[in-house]
Order: C-alpha cells, then structure tokens, then sequence
C-alpha cells in the first residue's frame, strides 16, 4: 500500500489540525488491522467452505405477493440458459473475423492478439458513437468514468468534451451514447476498445462513428445470422452452465398453479438444444405455451404481428392462422395484444377472433416475467403495462463475494473517515471565508479520496468498478435495475428457496438526505467511533 494514501495534510489552525491528525491514526490504524486480517485469512484459506447464502437471495425493490401470480414468463438466453465465458470469447472472435472479412479492416487485427477480456468489460457500459469511449454512467447520466480503447480517459478531456459538465443534453446523449446493457454487449463493449486501441497503437486514422457503427453491424450480423448458435448448439457442455435446480424451480411454480409461458428471441432449434441439455427431451411439456424468435422489445409493442406455428418434424413456419396456443406446440413471432387474445387471459377476450383488445387487458400485475436484458425484456413490460419484473443479474453474487474482502472493506471504511473529516473541518472552520491554505487541505483531502476509490474499482477487478455504482453514486444500470424490476436475482434458482405465496418486502429506501432514520445515524456515530 502506498503510504501517501495514508498521509494527511497539515494546518496552522489547532482544531483542524487535530481532526486530520486523528483521522491520519486512524488510517493507519485500520490497515494495519486489515493487513493482519489478511495475513491471517491467507493462513486459513481452503479451511472453510464458503456458504454462498447470498447468492440464493431474491432481492425486491418494491412489495411482490407471488400468490397473486397467475402467469410467469422467461426469457431463455442467460435466464433460463447460463452460459460459460467462452460464449463471449466465440461473439468476439466471429464479430472480430467479419469485421476484416466483410468490412476489410486490417488484416493485421486477425494476428494483433485481439481476444475478448473479462477482466475489462461490465454489464451496463455505454459508448459514445462520437468518440469511441467506453463510458460508465451514473444514474444522471453524468460519465464517471471513460476508456478510449484501453486508456483511461483524463477528467480534463472529459470535461472539455462534454461542455465542461461531464454530461450530454438529452436531445444528444440520444443520438451519442448508445446503453451496452445485456450480458451480450460486454463483447461489444471489449472489441471496441480493442479495435479503437488498434488504430491508435498503428497511428491509422479513423472515424470513431463509422468503427462503432460497424462493430455494433458485426456483432448484430453475428446474431443474426444463427453463426454462433449453430456453434454452441454443437458444443453444449462447451458453453453452457449447468442448472440444476432449473426443473425444481418451474415444478414448484406448476404445482401452485401458475401458467408458464416461454418467450424467447432465439430461433427454435437453438432453443430446442438447450432446454433439452438442461432439462430432458421432454421440455416442452412444462410449458403453457412456447414463443421463439419473438423480436423483443417489438414483441410488447407491435398490435399486429400474428403468430405462426414452427412444424416439430421439419422446422419451418407454418402459415396457418393462429387462434389458440396449443400446449406441447412452439410459435414463432407473433406479439403481446395477439398473445392475450390467444390464451384468453382476462374476460375481455371471447371466442371471437376479432375482438379487440382494450389497453386495460395488456396490463396487470398479475404476470410476472422473468429476463437478463432490462431493455429488450423488461422495460416495456414494466413500463407499458405494468407487469410485475424480475432481472437476472449474475453479477450480484460476485459483488456480495466482494463485500467480504478485507481490502474492499478497508478502501470503504478509508473514505469514509476521510469524507468525515472533510466535514468535520469545515465544520471547525465555520462560515467564514476561505483562506487559500483551507483550500489547499479540502483539495488534498478530495484527491486522497479519488486514490482511495481508483484503489476500490481496481480492487473489483476491471476498469469501471462496480456494475452497480459508477465511482461514488448509483450506476444508471442500477438505477434502471431498481426502476424497472420489481425482484432481481442472481439466479432464477435462486426461486426455488421461496413459496410460490412468498411475499417480499422491500428494505425501507431513503432517497434524500434528510430522510435518513435514526437508526441509520446511530449506526454512522457508532462506526465513526470505532475508527476514529
């Protein structure tokens, strides 16, 4: 540990000057403790099994009764299908390959080393299609934090670019930043910085727009065009997580009654290979109906898209007209207001087959639905009809993993003595004017505070830091997770610890500052005076 993180400025003024004093002990103090706990957690490690309760939490943002559940939807990819790292490694090196090959960037890229790195890419990046940055957001859309290809990009050029505010206007953050929120786009996000180190390592001039664009058309087309499916569908045990408690999960929400509805934007046969890897040949059978190739968000959104009847025997569609979805068969495309009218879900829809729909009847509380991507699964859902949501986010056992390392905690527990002193001194200090030697100690003071937290986010293993705070406030990928989702989860095995009647209470959320209880200042004083 570098001992200037540990070192105080000093002030002609007694008080103060004691307050930074007893903060600098008490620093030092604290990592002393931490590298002793450390030492000590090294000698007992592989002695103790970790319990891995907090990764089986189902976490609620707002009041949920599952008893008043009548339909519970999944989505398929990264929901009720994990995957290994190497899917992401596969995304990259085909988007990297159609890149050269389809849109004839260097061919120097395919021997330049380029891979996918997770030690770089989170969930709930940006990037600004103007400059090519990786950003991380907070939940004002302020960037805290920007990559231009693997370079950190300095506060001064943030500041400058983003006319002295470090944010953009509505109307161009529209056009500029474009959300990299699914567990898909951190390939997105890696070969982007890797293409834009690329061109800066070989002084080849670019447009960032057209490199962005044209990576986000090469992993779009990699999609699209079944390549990677065909590959995975191939080497499952490759690829593919194991989920266990999968089959658990959705007999327990059978047997309460509960109507399972499966919608998915992957085609059939990919679908088909993976439920029957993780569940039996006979998957289908869970299911009160089964949706592929369904063009989320357009699914929600669309009024007129009918659905059509994938053929068991030779995979094609059917053109058919739909009326009723059969249980055992799988239907392709199709959209919300036509999927009401087919499984008869309120009272507003009879046997006629052009009975329209009211708006009321697209909504309700009543189903629940259960995906990884907060844009493509369960904003509209959320928003338009008010559903009740729940997110897959894996990365919510990582950062509870992290929670208990002695470095973190110790990072944490250092900038919170030094924010306290910060206004301890201020508060010496008075209302008075500053002088330019109390400046000189509040700027300190907030730059050993910026160390302290580059220390956390290295601490976290990538870059950006935590998935859910970008530097000291809430990700907007957290924002929109609390926003949007009613429950999240690590897991949607994480499910099978809960009644299909659990009811979830949220935790008691202070928005502002002056709603914080008394519980929460008492438990402040008590952790201030044991540190200090």
């Amino acid at each position: 540990l570098d001992k200037k993180l540990l070192t105080l400025p000093s002030h002609s003024h007694s008080e103060v000057e004691e307050i930074l004093a007893s903060t600098q002990q008490s620093l030092r103090e604290l990592h002393r403790e931490s590298q002793d706990a450390a030492r000590s957690h090294h000698k007992t490690m592989g002695k103790t099994e970790p319990t891995g309760g907090g990764h089986e939490i189902v976490f609620s943002n707002s009041y949920v009764d599952l008893g008043k559940i009548d339909i519970v939807g999944f989505d398929y990819d990264y929901t009720l299908l994990t995957y290994k790292e190497e899917l992401l490694d596969l995304i990259y090196d085909m988007a990297l390959n159609r890149l050269v090959v389809d849109r004839k960037y260097p061919l120097g890229m395919l021997d330049a080393g380029l891979k996918f790195d997770p030690r770089f890419s989170i969930r709930g990046l940006a990037v600004d299609k103007e400059t090519g940055w990786i950003c991380h957001l907070t939940y004002t859309h302020k960037v805290a934090v920007a990559w231009e290809g693997r370079e950190k990009v300095t506060t001064e050029r943030m500041i400058k670019e983003y006319s002295g505010k470090r944010a953009l206007r509505p109307s161009e953050r529209r056009e500029r930043i474009k959300p990299l929120n699914d567990l898909f786009s951190m390939a997105e996000c890696c070969l982007i910085a890797d293409t834009v180190q690329y061109f800066k390592d070989n002084e080849i001039p670019f447009c960032a727009r057209n490199a962005v664009h044209d990576i986000l058309k090469a992993i779009g087309d990699t999609h699209m065009s079944g390549d990677f499916h065909r590959v995975v569908s191939k080497n499952l045990e490759k690829y593919v997580r194991p989920t266990p408690h999968l089959k658990e999960v959705l007999e327990n929400l059978k047997g309460a009654g509960k109507r399972l509805i499966f919608v998915s934007n992957s085609p059939f046969w990919f679908v088909d290979a993976g439920m029957k890897y993780v569940i039996g040949e006979d998957w289908r059978s869970d299911w009160d109906a089964v949706i592929t190739s369904a063009g989320k968000p357009r699914f929600y959104t669309d009024i007129n898209r009918p659905f059509r009847e994938v053929c068991m025997d030779t995979e094609g569609i059917t053109f058919n007209r739909v009326v009723k979805l059969e249980k055992g068969r799988v239907y392709t495309e199709g959209c919300l207001k036509e999927l009401i009218r087919v499984m008869k879900w309120n009272d507003d829809c009879d046997d006629g087959l052009d009975t329209e729909i009211s708006e009321s009847s697209l909504s309700g509380s009543n189903v629940l639905y259960i995906g990884d991507s907060l844009f493509a699964d369960l904003v509209d859902a959320k928003r338009e009809f008010g559903w009740t949501t729940a997110g897959v986010t894996p990365e919510v056992g990582y950062e509870l993993d992290m929670q208990s390392d002695d470095g973190l905690i110790s990072s944490q527990r250092s900038i919170a003595m030094l924010l306290n002193a910060l206004r301890s001194l201020q508060k010496e200090l008075g209302p008075k004017e500053r002088t330019e030697e109390d400046i000189y100690v509040m700027d300190a003071l907030e730059k050993l505070v910026s160390k302290w937290r580059d220390r956390e986010t290295k601490l976290m293993g990538n870059p950006f830091g935590s998935v859910f705070r970008a530097r000291y406030q809430p990700s907007l990928f957290a924002h929109s997770l609390r926003r949007y989702c009613d429950l999240y989860m690590s897991s949607v095995s994480s499910l099978r610890n809960y009644s299909p009647e659990h009811r979830f209470y949220p935790d008691d959320s202070r928005l502002l500052g002056h709603e914080r209880t008394v519980l929460h200042q008492n438990e402040a004083k008590e952790f201030l005076s044991e540190v200090l």
